[in-house]
């Protein structure tokens, strides 16, 4: 059901393989499809496995906060107050009703893609109706994005990067599940944004999460996207023990 694309930014096949035959059990395991990549900043090692494309959920939330930062550099501002009041409650609660406020500012459909372009995604869609939450990306384009917000030389400036980083470490405790199921507890805690939602067509849900977890002293940058959950509970386990897994094998590869 789900194979490794080999190679990736980095050209590193090894972690790709290591990542499937990891990774094997737990989609033989589950009738949902899943695909996750990561990156280890300080080595440089990256791995995915799977290579669909998935709606985002609320993960895009990410993105439209990166489109609003990246337009008010262009201007040369500063966001507002009222911005900001709608980027905390997007980012730290997930709020809905924020998003939507902010999806006209940034120039809807249109807009996000040209912003994520400039921040290196090349396989995110937009939703042709506006519906933010049915932008469909990829796991590859989504640790795109998180290089843009946590790694040096992003179009983001640094000021844009620590607002950014600093909301995705307020997520609301409800919600810092998914890939800080990975962290250790070496570290700073996990910064993370997770989306999750049924599809109307079928009632099967979508969970996601994506952010930066700390594992054996080393900090990971992590995407695990999933689709045909056939319920929440059971595909943020599925995201769970997928980032577990990735970041474990990961862990070993660097060791080996």
């Amino acid at each position: 059901m789900e194979r490794a694309n080999d190679g990736g930014p980095d050209g590193l096949s090894g972690l790709s393989g290591a990542l499937a035959d990891a990774l094997a059990p737990v989609a033989a395991g589950s009738a949902a499809d899943f695909s996750v990549a990561l990156l280890e900043p300080g080595s440089g090692a990256s791995g995915f496995h799977g290579d669909g494309s998935y709606a985002t959920a609320s993960v895009i939330k990410v993105g439209i906060l990166a489109a609003l930062l990246l337009g008010a550099q262009d201007e040369g501002r500063r966001l507002t107050a009222q911005e900001r009041a709608y980027a905390a409650v997007m980012i730290e609660r997930s709020d809905n009703d924020a998003a939507t406020a902010l999806w006209g500012p940034i120039g809807g459909s249109s807009g996000l893609e040209a912003a994520l372009g400039r921040l290196g995604l090349t396989d995110t869609h937009a939703d042709d109706r506006g519906r933010w939450g049915l932008t469909h990306t990829t796991a590859s384009d989504q640790l795109a994005l998180a290089r843009a917000v946590f790694l040096d030389g992003s179009p983001l400036s640094a000021r844009s990067q620590a607002y950014l980083r600093t909301l995705m470490g307020r997520v609301t405790a409800g919600q810092a599940w998914g890939v800080s199921a990975a962290a250790d507890g070496t570290g700073p805690g996990p910064r993370l944004k997770n989306g999750w939602m049924p599809l109307d067509a079928t009632g099967l849900w979508v969970i996601n999460s994506v952010g930066e977890v700390t594992a054996h002293g080393r900090p990971y940058l992590i995407a695990v996207l999933s689709e045909g959950n056939a319920d929440r509970e059971g595909g943020v386990a599925l995201v769970e023990e997928v980032a577990r897994t990735a970041v474990a094998t990961a862990a070993a590869h660097a060791s080996d």
